[in-house]
C-alpha cells in the first residue's frame, strides 16, 4: 500500500472507531488530531490509537500496555502475538469504560 492509501486507510478506520463509538453509547469521548486518535472513559482513563505512517502501522497505547498492528490479508494483527485490532480495540475500550464494547471492521 501506498503512504497516500495508508493515510486514507487510517483516516477512514479512525472515521469508523468514533461513529461505533458514538452508536454505541459508551461512555467514551473521542478526540482525533492528526495521526491520533484519543478515547477517553469517564474517570480520565486515556486509550490512544495512533498511526505510524513510517512502518504503516497503527499502535494502541492502552493502561495494560502497548500494540502494534501491521496489515495483513486484509486485516490489523498485533505483530506480537497475532491479535485482531478491533478486538483488542474493544477489550481495551471495555476495560476504561466498565461496559461490554463491541466495534468490528468496517
Amino acid at each position: 500500500m501506498t503512504e497516500t492509501e495508508f493515510l486514507q486507510h487510517s483516516d477512514a478506520l479512525f472515521a469508523h472507531i468514533e461513529d461505533a463509538i458514538d452508536e454505541g453509547g459508551w461512555d467514551l469521548d473521542c478526540q482525533h488530531s492528526g495521526n491520533v486518535l484519543t478515547i477517553e472513559a469517564d474517570d480520565g482513563t486515556q486509550i490512544i490509537v495512533n498511526r505510524h505512517t513510517p512502518n504503516q502501522e497503527l499502535w494502541i497505547a492502552a493502561k495494560n500496555g502497548g500494540y502494534h498492528f501491521s496489515r495483513q490479508n486484509n486485516s490489523w494483527l498485533a505483530t506480537r502475538d497475532g491479535s485482531e485490532f478491533f478486538a483488542v480495540l474493544s477489550r481495551v475500550l471495555g476495560e476504561a469504560c466498565g461496559e461490554t464494547v463491541r466495534i468490528t471492521a468496517p
